[in-house]
């Protein structure tokens, strides 16, 4: 767990992305770290497990894309869904940059993405943003999306306890203000 990103907002993700495709005074466009980044966001992958993708790695199941991986970090095998639109999304950039099915679909580096990045929040005035923060946005509103279920959350990420599910998307300190927040009574 990296305790030193936090997740973002979804008008931080927007910007962000919005930023790295269309650039800013000193530095370019970046389509390929704004795709890489959107993947990150929207399969909830470590930024490492993106980077070793293939297109080939998307198979078709009937009417559904799955996604069989075995995750760098953990070494834990993990088969889930892919939403048609996301897959879409991955072919189309494939098409747009002549990458092949059985090719890296990101040829770059998690330092390389990181420091761009860290340009385009520094530029933007976030802090606290990482690449895995993009994993925590996932998350975070998977957990709002469906009924603040924590464990079909743990289960996405595959953490062993909901306890680190919990403090990982920080919802203990959350739910902490909440309550105070909630006890306030004045007379």
């Amino acid at each position: 767990m990296n305790k030193r990103t936090k997740a973002l907002t979804t008008e931080q993700y927007k910007e962000i992305i919005q930023t790295m495709r269309e650039g800013f005074c000193g530095c370019r466009p970046n389509e390929r770290i704004a795709t890489a980044l959107v993947l990150e966001g929207n399969l909830g992958l470590r930024i490492s497990d993106i980077l070793s993708l293939r297109l080939s790695d998307i198979v078709r199941d009937g009417d559904r894309y799955r996604l069989e991986i075995t995750e760098q970090k953990t070494k834990k095998k993990r088969v889930f869904t892919v939403p048609l639109i996301i897959q879409q999304y991955i072919e189309n950039y494939c098409l747009r940059n002549g990458i092949g099915k059985n090719e890296k679909i990101f040829d770059l580096t998690e330092r390389a993405i990181s420091k761009q990045l860290a340009l385009v929040c520094d530029y933007l005035g976030f802090e606290g943003i990482g690449t895995h923060s993009f994993r925590k946005w996932y998350a975070t509103e998977i957990y709002k999306n469906n009924g603040y279920d924590i464990t079909l959350v743990q289960r996405l990420l595959q953490h062993s306890s909901a306890s680190i599910t919990q403090r990982y998307i920080g919802i203990e300190p959350q739910r902490i203000e909440e309550a105070i927040e909630g006890h306030a009574k004045l007379l």
